[in-house]
């Protein structure tokens, strides 16, 4: 199986292109709030924002012909306990934001179980707002049987919500729901550091020619199997008691050093620290900090979890190989996740933006990785279908392969000439901007004039004419009349003009440096890392 990266609404991903019973586990973190809308921070030169505030996705629901669809289906597919529980949850909650939430999740966790092996699991990363509910819907549709956990993880150590004048108490933790689909899943156990304070009581021996912590143990039992009742070294255990090893056990710790006896001649085990696995993870798991401004991994993306999270997930219920699917993987630390633990993956989302950020974090993080991308154009014809389709999604997917910020997110309206920014700097460092102009239909040499103009009104260093149709010879001119730009490291053109054919076959703007910084990069994984469980 070949991974496989998907733009378009997961519901309909996952019943045209994963088949029944073909995935090993499922991570999702469905957005939820209904008083916020959710932004992509780009990195854009001089710490501006204003410019670069990029908003990927309204984090709203609303009750609306789509949530009525999801409803429908719901109650007319063969999930008859689901269907009982979102028609109860209907009569109780009525028609707003989170009947129409639950209503769109219901028709996807159906999909979700279907396509997962009998061994699989599924995690639900949520918070509290709405994880009261998901979990009846996750025990109408996977049986309450099968759950396993509701996990907690705290992901701050203070929230603004306890500032002055709130009654109430600090938010610091998220919830994730974990599911099998049958008695039998997947699982390898994980183990955490024991403390310092437990160290330091139960381990309290140093062994002088090594420097390693031990305990001592107690070599009696009850009664264990086996011919235990014999005396070692003129010593027999208590009375009721029985040794806990056979003799020929007990002569193989004697010749590894591992006993120690007491001053009645009674033999004990030493146990040292450093070969013990660690405590066995609980279900609060507090070891893992959020992302922060300064973490190496951030991508600037909001709702970005830690890719230590997401590989405690896959350890503990995949192996290498399984095959992992995300249908919200936003920024793709699911997927990044994945391709460090040797696991395959399936990713969909709905924005152009989000698939162009995990198409390059892949990129950087693992040079030469192979997958596929669904849903996007891969030829002319494809993006021309898609341009007559939706022209508006057309400009959105090209400046976001570009590498360049679609004009306040790509929303519609008035856009002043401007389609979507380069960002980059100079010789000196400085930073410097770019217009791109998208034609998606029809284009003539005043396109591109207009395209100076918009330059110059800007203070542009650059612009980037893209066109769905090759340019004429007096759009080519007319660009050339603008003449070079000097970055004090080389001169480029100043106005470019690249067709939808040529930036699918990998071609790109001549930008100074020969990047842009629209996109925060990803780090490269080493093979050290890959191996490391963070």
């Amino acid at each position: 199986m070949t991974n496989k990266l998907y733009y378009g609404d997961n519901l309909g991903v996952l019943r045209d292109s994963i088949a029944d019973e073909s995935v090993d586990l499922v991570y999702l973190d469905p957005p939820f709030n209904s008083n916020a809308s959710y932004n992509v921070l780009f990195n854009a030169p001089g710490g501006a924002q204003s410019q670069a505030q990029i908003e990927a996705f309204d984090d709203t629901w609303h009750w609306n012909d789509s949530a009525e669809r999801a409803f429908d289906d719901v109650l007319s597919g063969g999930h008859s306990d689901a269907a009982i529980m979102l028609k109860a949850m209907r009569s109780a909650l009525g028609e707003n934001d989170m009947m129409a939430y639950l209503a769109m999740m219901a028709v996807r966790l159906i999909e979700l179980h279907r396509v997962l092996k009998p061994t699989g699991s599924l995690y639900l990363h949520c918070d509290p707002t709405a994880s009261h509910y998901l979990k009846i819907l996750l025990d109408s549709v996977f049986y309450p049987n099968n759950f396993r956990n509701e996990l907690v993880w705290k992901r701050s150590a203070a929230h603004s919500d306890t500032k002055q004048g709130r009654r109430q108490y600090g938010r610091l933790h998220d919830v994730i729901l974990f599911y099998s689909k049958s008695s039998e899943w997947t699982w390898n156990p994980i183990y955490t550091q024991y403390d310092d304070s437990y160290i330091k009581s139960h381990y309290s021996k140093v062994e002088a020619s090594t420097g390693r912590r031990f305990r001592l143990d107690n070599l009696t039992a009850a009664r264990p199997g086996g011919d235990t009742l014999y005396e070692w070294k003129g010593v027999r255990p208590y009375r009721g008691r029985y040794w806990a090893y056979s003799k020929q056990k007990m002569e193989e710790f004697e010749t590894n050093g591992r006993l120690v006896y007491t001053k009645t001649g009674m033999p004990e085990y030493k146990r040292y620290l450093d070969e013990m696995p660690g405590v066995p993870l609980q279900d609060m798991w507090s070891d893992i900090d959020p992302i922060n401004s300064q973490a190496q991994e951030r991508l600037q993306y909001p709702t970005q979890k830690p890719a230590a999270l997401l590989e405690r997930v896959l350890s503990a219920s995949s192996s290498e190989g399984d095959v992992i699917l995300d249908p919200f993987c936003g920024c793709g630390t699911t997927v990044h996740a994945a391709q460090k633990l040797n696991r395959q993956w399936i990713g969909i989302d709905i924005t152009h933006l989000a698939v162009a950020l995990i198409e390059r974090r892949l990129k950087e993080a693992f040079p030469g990785i192979a997958y596929d991308v669904h849903g996007v154009p891969k030829d002319a014809e494809a993006a021309r279908d898609l341009a007559e389709c939706d022209k508006h999604e057309f400009q959105k997917w090209i400046v976001a392969t570009i590498g360049g910020q679609p004009y306040k997110g790509g929303k519609k309206g008035m856009d002043r000439g401007i389609d979507g920014y380069l960002h980059f700097r100079d010789a000196d460092n400085k930073p410097q901007l770019g217009i791109v102009s998208v034609k998606g239909g029809g284009t003539s040499s005043g396109h591109v004039r207009d395209l100076k103009g918009t330059m110059e009104r800007e203070e542009a260093r650059l612009g980037v004419f893209l066109t769905l149709n090759p340019p004429t010879r007096e759009m080519e001119k007319e660009a050339a009349s603008a003449g070079l730009y000097d970055s004090g490291a080389g001169k480029v053109p100043r106005l470019q003009i690249l067709t939808a054919a040529e930036v699918i076959d990998g071609k790109r703007p001549q930008v100074p440096f020969g990047h842009t910084e629209s996109l925060r990069k990803a780090s490269r994984e080493t093979e050290d890392r890959q191996r490391r469980l963070l």
